[in-house]
């Protein structure tokens, strides 16, 4: 019979964008965005409180995304807690790309492996990314939700891979969201089923690049962000979105479109300020830096 520990745990998860261009459903990186939730056993029920981002419209039961993964991560430790009271601020926007679904994910089964005794023995660090990408169905924001800085994962042979890459310190990013959300499902109902194969080998190309790109010569950004699978058939669902992208590499900014949408993700040197004055109006702009950690309990 599983042993809780007394008193609440605590995580953080990073924001996360995904794809970068051409790296579609392959690439991620952990922002400086971050959620935080806490958690306990209690005697019985369940107590669900949500502040801040999504507040008024994510659900207070069982349906909610942390409690699901928390109850996912304990039947895989066999745990059954009598009761649980759940705390959640968040800051990560919702729907708008910034892998706010996959935080969620990624809290929920650290919170329940923390809440067992000896958790960390029943569920190690790979069991837990490959609950965490079962339950999102893909790993490209999972991956760096969980272990932080920019990630390369994907599935081979029936098993998910998560491979971190470096990243140059001098590497920052502005956030662009827009005030109206678009649904992940929506914008990958857009996306061909077919694409010419010079467009394929001209993003392996590029995905290749960013990953150099990234890890010390960004000078290369630009032009390792450019993209031929996924952006321009999501135009219809965003189309302020892929304005902004295309404005800004107009003028020399490596910009794409963060994960399916629509914020928009400029990267940027470290010290450079003068992004912040490209936001549309009513939309949101957050100064990023990459996370170098992950999910972070305590």
């Amino acid at each position: 019979m599983a042993t809780f520990v007394q008193g609440p745990v605590r995580v953080t998860v990073p924001a996360t964008s995904a794809n970068l261009g051409p790296g579609f459903d392959s690439l991620g990186l952990a922002l400086s965005l971050r959620d935080e939730l806490s958690a306990e056993v209690v005697e019985s029920g369940l107590e669900v409180e949500v502040t801040g981002e999504g507040a008024d419209d994510v659900p207070r039961d069982e349906s909610h995304l942390v409690v699901r993964a928390m109850r996912a991560a304990f039947a895989a430790m066999a745990a059954e807690p009598p009761g649980l009271r759940l705390t959640c601020h968040n800051v990560i926007p919702h729907s708008r790309g910034l892998g706010s679904s996959s935080a969620a994910i990624v809290a929920g089964v650290s919170l329940a492996r923390a809440l067992v005794a000896g958790g960390q023995l029943l569920l190690d660090d790979a069991a837990l990314l490959r609950l965490a990408a079962d339950l999102e169905g893909h790993p490209d924001n999972v991956a760096p939700a969980l272990l932080g800085g920019f990630v390369i994962s994907g599935r081979e042979a029936g098993e998910w891979y998560a491979v971190k890459a470096g990243v140059d310190p001098r590497v920052a990013a502005v956030a662009f969201v827009p005030a109206t959300p678009v649904e992940t499902k929506k914008a990958r109902e857009l996306l061909p089923a077919v694409v010419p194969h010079a467009d394929a080998a001209a993003n392996a190309g590029r995905t290749a690049l960013l990953v150099a790109a990234l890890a010390g010569r960004p000078e290369h950004l630009l032009a390792a962000t450019r993209d031929y699978l996924h952006q321009d058939f999501r135009e219809p669902a965003m189309p302020e979105s892929l304005a902004l992208v295309r404005a800004l590499r107009a003028d020399g900014i490596p910009a794409v479109v963060s994960g399916a949408g629509p914020t928009v993700l400029a990267f940027c040197d470290g010290v450079d300020d003068s992004l912040t004055g490209r936001c549309p109006e009513g939309w949101a702009v957050h100064r990023l830096t990459v996370s170098v950690d992950g999910a972070l309990l305590g």
